[in-house]
């Protein structure tokens, strides 16, 4: 069990990178809410951080929000990203 520890952290911190690269970009976030609501809006991401990334929620409907999401809701699915020209996934590396 211990030696899948190290493997996990790799995967977070390749996500990271693969994140500080976009800093500023526009992408297509899709979020699982849980009891079947899953949310998809345009956002910026603003920063990463150790454990956390923040995006900019731009909705048509109100103010921009802040949003956070952690690491581990891209590796569990909880959190989709990906480009909104291309519809291509962020981290197609991941899940193949």
């Amino acid at each position: 069990m211990r030696n899948a520890e190290p493997l996990e952290i790799d995967v977070k911190k390749r996500i990271r990178d693969d994140l500080k690269e976009c800093i500023g970009s526009k992408l297509k976030v899709r979020a699982n809410k849980g009891r079947k609501v899953i949310v998809e809006n345009t956002a910026v991401l603003e920063e990463t951080y150790p454990h956390i990334f923040v995006v900019r929620v731009e909705t048509k409907s109100s103010p921009p929000q802040r949003v956070s999401y952690t690491y581990t809701d891209i590796i569990t699915k909880t959190v989709e990203l990906s480009y909104p020209e291309t519809d291509e996934s962020l981290f197609a590396w991941l899940h193949s």
